[in-house]
């Protein structure tokens, strides 16, 4: 028990993330430590070639400049396959072609409404850089899907011609449809973009084909050899990673990050070892739990996890 002691931080000048991230392992200091075994974990999972890696994250994250993380991670297909939800993909395009704004949590909400700007926590996002650009480029795509004879289609379809279609290089979704990593979204109603899907198929016969999506799911989990995830955040974005897990004895790899507390019972907040008792992570897994603000340190490691394998 008393073999590894805590050792200070010795900081300098020109100290890189990955530096400093190292030394948190021996600084240690409670979520600290977690962050470091955090990037290990990840090292290890994408340095492992039989294994299929998950991303799975929340909406909130791509209103901010996690954006930008998240992307860089499918631009260099370090994951293999993502979920999230209907509110990553609104987010995702708008901020293609309009602005999101810096904010704070205690404005006056009425006078924003009045104003027609929404408030996510601390970001301010006008109407017209949200439901009016949506409206203008989902109705583009839709068209143009119908008349290219599309009737049907998958999320992971949708995703596809989202990131092709109306997308730049500044999305996760285009970089997604240029690297050929699939984006599932099992609550794609959820959203602005759904609710374009729903309104367009008012007067056009189209239908969304979630089960298309879980055949694939299910064909990607039974023919892996191992399974990890980084799950930022929870809902159902988390729970579709770890549900489909469980049917081939669980992830062999699991990072968390999130602020969500397990004493309420939540699935957001229920921690990896908790999902052990389900089958959905294994009980030998490389797992780590970090309590925090994915939008702090979510940078932190993926700048650390980039400098690590760039100099393999």
């Amino acid at each position: 028990m008393l073999e590894e002691t805590v050792e200070d931080y010795q900081l300098s000048e020109k100290m890189s993330v990955n530096e400093l991230v190292s030394q948190m392992e021996k600084a240690w200091g409670f979520t600290a430590g977690k962050l470091a075994l955090g990037v290990k974990i990840l090292e290890k999972m994408i340095a492992d070639v039989e294994c299929v890696k998950f991303l799975s994250f929340t909406a909130n994250l791509v209103a901010t400049g996690v954006r930008g993380i998240l992307r860089e991670l499918v631009r260099r297909k370090l994951v293999d396959v993502i979920v999230t939800t209907c509110g990553a993909l609104d987010h995702d395009i708008a901020r293609c072609w309009r602005k999101y704004y810096r904010g704070n949590f205690l404005m006056n909400d009425k006078m924003l409404y009045d104003q027609g700007i929404n408030r996510l926590g601390n970001v301010l996002v006008p109407n017209e850089s949200y439901g009016k650009i949506i409206e203008e480029k989902m109705n583009f795509l839709l068209e143009s899907m119908w008349n290219e004879g599309f009737r049907e289609f998958s999320t992971k379809e949708l995703c596809q011609e989202i990131g092709k279609r109306i997308c730049n290089e500044t999305s996760i979704l285009y970089w997604a449809w240029k690297n050929n990593i699939p984006v599932y979204v099992p609550s794609i109603t959820d959203g602005a973009v759904g609710y374009q899907i729903w309104l367009f198929s008012q007067d056009h016969k189209i239908k969304i084909d979630l089960l298309k999506d879980e055949k694939e799911l299910n064909d990607i989990v039974f023919d892996a050899k191992k399974t990890g995830a980084l799950i930022i955040g929870g809902g159902v974005s988390k729970h579709h990673v770890i549900w489909w897990n469980q049917f081939k004895e669980g992830l062999d790899y699991a990072i968390y990050i999130s602020t969500a507390v397990e004493w309420d019972g939540s699935l957001s907040g229920a921690r990896p070892r908790e999902a052990i008792s389900w089958g959905k992570i294994k009980g030998e897994a490389d797992r780590i739990m970090i309590e925090g603000d994915a939008s702090i340190i979510l940078p932190i490691m993926i700048s650390s996890l980039i400098e690590r394998i760039s100099k393999v």
